[in-house]
């Protein structure tokens, strides 16, 4: 999977997981609530929305600021998501809001991706959450560090972490915030090429590789 940016494209790796501080042995935790905005902020929530593109069936938008470093390269992305995505560029924040907002009232559309810049207020994340419910499309959006909205279904922090003492990087996806459900932290086996994924125990045993969700 890779970003394009001004220069080479920004690999992402292939996310393995060791050890977990799960609060839940469900082998299928990360199915967002559909017709509903969800959150993802961390240095992997890039890496989180690719996995939830490949979970979700149909048209896949993203959305994110004309001047953005880093965008989606299509071609480089697992499986169907490249030739499923389309990639809206506004200009200014308000045109980002609007075309999220527009876009989500568009079925059928799988899952409408974005990447806003600056804080979601919580009339702003009202409007989404009653944009997504009309058009019965599920939305996450990508957010900087403390930047979401109190009226996101769900926020996930997504990081890093190391496997095996290797190169190479796993993945923790953390529940911070879940209106209608439990938080819990999960170490995740992905190998960034389908929605097939492991959660690993703490003691570093895996678990049976879960079966893709759709």
């Amino acid at each position: 999977m890779r970003f394009r940016a001004s220069g080479p494209p920004m690999t992402l790796a292939t996310f393995r997981i060791s050890g977990s501080a799960g609060l839940t042995t469900s082998s299928n935790p990360f199915s967002l609530a559909p017709a509903r905005m969800h959150e993802a902020e961390g240095s992997g929530r890039r890496a989180f929305a690719v996995f939830q593109a490949l979970r979700h069936p149909g048209p896949l938008v993203w959305i994110l600021r004309a001047h953005a470093l880093h965008r989606p390269l299509p071609p480089a992305l697992p499986g169907d998501v490249g030739a499923r995505l389309h990639l809206l560029t506004p200009r200014s924040e308000t045109d980002l809001l609007w075309a999220v907002e527009e876009t989500l009232r568009a079925a059928p559309v799988g899952l409408v991706i974005a990447e806003p810049l600056e804080p979601l207020s919580l009339t702003a994340g009202r409007r989404l959450q009653l944009a997504a419910k009309s058009g019965d499309t599920t939305g996450l959006m990508l957010v900087k560090d403390s930047h979401g909205s109190p009226a996101a279904e769900t926020r996930w922090t997504c990081a890093p972490a190391p496997l095996d003492g290797r190169a190479s990087t796993g993945h923790i996806w953390r529940v911070t915030k879940n209106k209608k459900g439990t938080t819990g932290t999960w170490m995740v086996d992905w190998d960034g090429a389908s929605a097939a994924f492991d959660l690993v125990s703490a003691a570093g045993e895996r678990s049976e590789p879960a079966a893709p969700a759709r």
